[in-house]
């Protein structure tokens, strides 16, 4: 198993004075996708959780929509993963090249990204449902990095959560890259077959871009709360698919850029 911490050198100052010294950082690597031996796309990750990786992100992207199409999911030494097709699944291969859009960090406009989020047959949440209280919402953050075992030690690493209506944690990752932590929440659900999230909220430990509200989406999130700011995208898109979308999440102050009514 490969690590998701090491040690380096470093020279440390403080007060002036330079001493070498070790620290803890946490690992970045590629990982390549596969999808019945065909090269889907690399992300920068840290290792673990690969294979829940591997199938949040096909799913999320719409390319699968069901834990029983996969017959498995192996890895190799080469820093790839390769899911496995169940028999008689059909991927047209070719429509999904010419047809795979690209996130925020490409400079898709907006209305191309969210027309794609139709294509990918991404449904609309129902209205007003599930209703919490607001009062557990300034719980969240403290609760996640409590339970984020790698950034304790390195302070490098993005956080996202799942909670119950009542602001208990359900199940938490971590890594470099924000979008790879809500697939390998949401890739988690899916091996599992506990989806949609219909009755949960999603929160988040830095920024909400568009990428992070589509996967949210997905996955039938209705609520997803973050410490940071939304950007224009990802509040344009909560607003079109219904989502109750809070940011700036820090003690007892917030934000609400869309589905206010969920909140009591």
């Amino acid at each position: 198993m490969k690590r998701n911490i090491i040690t380096v050198p470093i020279h440390r100052v403080e007060a002036g004075a330079d001493a070498s010294a070790q620290d803890l950082v946490a690992v970045e690597e590629p990982l390549q996708i596969r999808l019945a031996g065909r090269d889907i796309a690399i992300t920068m990750r840290t290792p673990g959780r690969d294979r829940e990786l591997a199938a949040g992100f096909l799913f999320t992207e719409g390319i699968l929509c069901h834990a029983s199409q996969i017959d498995g999911i192996a890895a190799d030494e080469k820093g790839a993963i390769d899911v496995q097709l169940s028999e008689g699944v059909q991927i047209d291969f070719e429509r999904l090249a010419r047809n795979f859009y690209v996130t925020s960090s490409c400079g898709v406009c907006g209305k191309a990204s969210i027309d794609a989020l139709r294509a990918a047959g991404c449904p609309a949440l129902p209205r007003g449902h599930p209703v919490i209280d607001a009062r557990i919402l300034p719980g969240l953050p403290q609760k996640l990095r409590e339970a984020q075992a790698v950034f304790e030690h390195t302070g490098g690493l993005h956080a996202a959560g799942l909670f119950d209506i009542w602001g208990k944690l359900l199940g938490l990752r971590e890594d470099v890259g924000r979008h790879n932590a809500v697939d390998k929440l949401v890739g988690s659900a899916f091996l599992e077959d506990r989806l949609p999230l219909g009755e949960h909220i999603l929160m988040l430990s830095g920024r909400i871009s568009f990428e992070l509200v589509q996967k949210a989406l997905m996955a039938g999130i209705p609520i997803v709360a973050a410490v940071g700011a939304p950007s224009s995208l990802a509040v344009e898109t909560a607003l079109r698919f219904g989502m109750t979308l809070v940011g700036f999440l820090r003690g007892e102050r917030f934000n609400v850029y869309s589905g206010r009514e969920r909140l009591s």
